[in-house]
């Protein structure tokens, strides 16, 4: 098995779904940085990651851990990666995941 990180690539907030449907005053997820890396054992949240952004990646982090890649058909320049994001629909954190090929 081997270890996998997450990279925080972008923050987005979508401003007309959260006009529409959220709370006054939302705006980017402050749980998280551009730039912040977080490893995974591939089966067990890194601590500090959001509860609901593991939820939609660790399927993924534990695939790549185990040997699996291009999940995503010819859409990543590194078959042992993905780019996932968050499942918060009004201000999604887009994740790149890699790899890394030294065992933990």
């Amino acid at each position: 098995m081997k270890p996998v990180k997450i990279t925080v690539v972008k923050r987005t907030f979508q401003k007309d779904v959260a006009e529409t449907y959220a709370v006054e005053n939302l705006g980017l997820c402050e749980l998280c940085k551009e730039g912040d890396v977080y490893i995974s054992n591939g089966w067990e949240k890194p601590e500090g990651l959001c509860e609901s952004a593991w939820q939609s990646m660790s399927h993924f982090v534990f695939a790549l851990s185990h040997g699996g890649e291009d999940f995503l058909k010819d859409w990543m320049k590194e078959k042992n990666s993905a780019i996932i994001s968050c499942n918060d629909g009004c201000r999604p954190v887009i994740f790149h995941l890699e790899r890394i090929e030294e065992s933990l």
